[in-house]
């Protein structure tokens, strides 16, 4: 879906074209991209907008998308295995290879001509875009936007020109893993997510309908609503220390069943996050993506507790590493993590450290327009880039069988046969972080 070009751009800009390309799970990879084309169109470039689920062929993103779903929640610890057996692997499996290859030619038709870089926000793209620098049929320079802040072993794809992380804890792990011109360049997030000022905590509550005085615990569960929500909810509204104030997303079946378990305030998608934000003190969080950029931005201290498997708990390692979350382990923690983080000196740093990763950012812009004015030669070509119709069709029906297949016989398999490495998954990047 191509994005709408500025009115007018800066002088020297040359009115040239960057491409983002992002994928519609979640809302964390779409966030990301969404705060790109922003910064980049201020700047005066003209900024086009793809969701890489189209560019895969036929109904293969939806089937993609709709099996990582039912993984995440039939069958979470499959999923787990599933990611920590191919954490760290050096490529992707043949069938994953295969369904990237399928992508290509689509996603090559997609640039403009005029294209001078192409930013991708999701892994499987960026898989794309390395195979085709490479090879040498992509000719502006591609880039890697890291989302999260750990980093699985498929964000990292060769030919890719630069990766640019949030922070120096997800820099040294994707840099650890070979990536090329990995640069700390901070998070993108939307200007309106910002430390409350005057009457807008009042305001907001009102608005809200939430408790004007009681300490309140923004429980967030991403976009689908996943993971052991109604649980954390009532362990946070049995400490006593804060109401828990929950958002389900999409999964209005989550809200119907908060509330019949006493949860008095919970809420499906909202609109008006920064203004929520602004109405809480805390934010506890199960997946450590985009909304936790948005409550550092806030000024809001954050938990990471009951997490989602894979990303969602190697994210609340990194973040507790970067002193910028607290990771609460155990139900008996979650009391005394909470009183602390409101009331105490280790709450009072998580809130400065994580306004000031927003404020000391140089933010990608930057780093990215470098590149794209001056369009870089691609590598040396290793190969020359063929799309026979009759391959395109069977590797199209070899990436749909491969990924229907998925959301019930590969976590079975892995479960009671110990799959081979081939079995590679790509769940983890379709969730983003998760409104």
């Amino acid at each position: 879906m191509p994005g709408s070009p500025p009115s007018a751009g800066p002088q020297g800009t040359g009115r040239h074209r960057i491409v983002v390309i992002s994928a519609s799970v979640g809302a964390g990879h779409d966030g990301a991209a969404d705060g790109l084309t922003s910064r980049l169109a201020a700047q005066g470039f003209l900024v086009d907008r793809y969701d890489f689920l189209d560019l895969l062929p036929a109904r293969t993103g939806k089937l993609l998308r709709d099996a990582y779903h039912r993984l995440l929640t039939r069958a979470p610890e499959s999923y787990q295995r599933l990611y920590q057996a191919t954490e760290h692997a050096s490529r992707p499996g043949a069938v994953w290879r295969a369904l990237f290859r399928s992508a290509e030619h689509r996603t090559l038709a997609a640039l403009p001509p005029d294209t001078t870089a192409v930013i991708s926000t999701y892994p499987g793209a960026s898989q794309v875009l390395g195979a085709l620098r490479q090879r040498g049929a992509l000719k502006v320079p591609a880039y890697t936007f890291l989302t999260d802040f750990s980093v699985h072993a498929l964000w990292i794809a060769p030919g890719i020109d630069a990766h640019l992380a949030v922070h120096p804890i997800p820099a040294a792990q994707a840099h650890a893993q070979g990536a090329a011109a990995v640069t700390v360049v901070g998070p993108v997030t939307d200007a309106r997510f910002a430390p409350v000022i005057g009457g807008q905590r009042s305001a907001a509550r009102a608005r809200f309908g939430l408790p004007e005085h009681a300490p309140l615990a923004l429980l967030v569960a991403g976009s689908w609503g996943v993971g052991a929500v109604r649980q954390a909810a009532a362990e946070i509204q049995e400490t006593g220390v804060a109401v828990p104030v929950v958002v389900c997303g999409r999964n209005q079946a989550l809200v119907e069943q908060l509330r019949q378990d006493g949860i008095a305030h919970a809420f499906g998608w909202v609109d008006d996050m920064p203004g929520l934000m602004h109405a809480c003190d805390v934010l506890v969080q199960n997946a450590g993506g985009l909304t936790a950029l948005e409550a550092f931005a806030s000024g809001l201290p954050v938990a990471s507790y009951r997490c989602i498997p894979g990303h969602g708990r190697t994210n609340a390692q990194a973040l507790e590493e970067a002193g910028l979350a607290a990771w609460i382990r155990t139900a008996d923690d979650l009391r005394p993590v909470l009183a602390e983080l409101l009331h105490g000196p280790r709450g009072k740093a998580q809130r400065l450290a994580g306004i000031a990763l927003h404020r000391t950012a140089s933010g990608p812009v930057p780093a990215i327009t470098a590149r794209a004015r001056h369009r870089l030669a691609p590598p040396a070509p290793s190969s020359t880039v063929r799309h026979p119709g009759r391959r395109r069709l069977a590797l199209a029906a070899t990436t749909a069988v491969a990924t229907v297949s998925l959301g019930v016989a590969a976590p079975l398999t892995y479960a009671y046969a110990k799959a081979p490495a081939h079995f590679t998954t790509v769940a983890h990047y379709l969730d983003g972080d998760d409104r």
